[in-house]
């Protein structure tokens, strides 16, 4: 680092300190913003014990059905008016229908069914309710735990 000896008091490096600061605030701003786009809607789905664990894929169709009885297809936000026609587009060239639907664990039953036979309506022929593994407690059968064991388990 040199020191200016002329005269007239002009200092010719940038100050990227301000860039630095906005960069970082955009960087906070985006680290709190994608795990919420990505995840599409909020649920948190029924627990229970016995449970085979399913990693949601790419190529998987899957239903949300958040607190307030919203829809999300494939985490977007869809009208219930829409559902039977989405689905009927969705299935209509697959060999087979499976439809994952993962609704809030406070939504009422009579919500969850009446999506089920919308669902069945637009031609889904296997309906698979998404559960999570209670707190605190592990598989009893004994397959299920051998695979959250090597990690393939969520």
């Amino acid at each position: 680092m040199g020191m200016s000896v002329s005269g007239n008091g002009v200092n010719s490096n940038p100050n990227v300190t301000p860039m630095i600061d906005v960069m970082l605030v955009l960087l906070i701003i985006f680290m709190i913003t994608i795990p919420q786009i990505n995840a599409g809607f909020t649920a948190t789905p029924p627990s229970g014990q016995n449970l085979k664990p399913h990693p949601e894929e790419d190529t998987d169709q899957v239903l949300g059905i958040d607190a307030e009885g919203n829809y999300w297809f494939n985490k977007a936000l869809i009208r219930q008016e829409d559902l039977e026609t989405l689905t009927a587009n969705t299935f209509a060239n697959r060999d087979e229908s499976i439809l994952y639907v993962k609704a809030h664990k406070d939504l009422s039953y009579d919500k969850v069914l009446k999506a089920l036979d919308i669902v069945a309506k637009g031609g889904v022929s296997v309906a698979a309710l998404i559960t999570e593994q209670t707190p605190g407690t592990e598989s009893l059968v004994e397959s299920d735990r051998l695979f959250q064991n090597s990690g393939g388990g969520n």
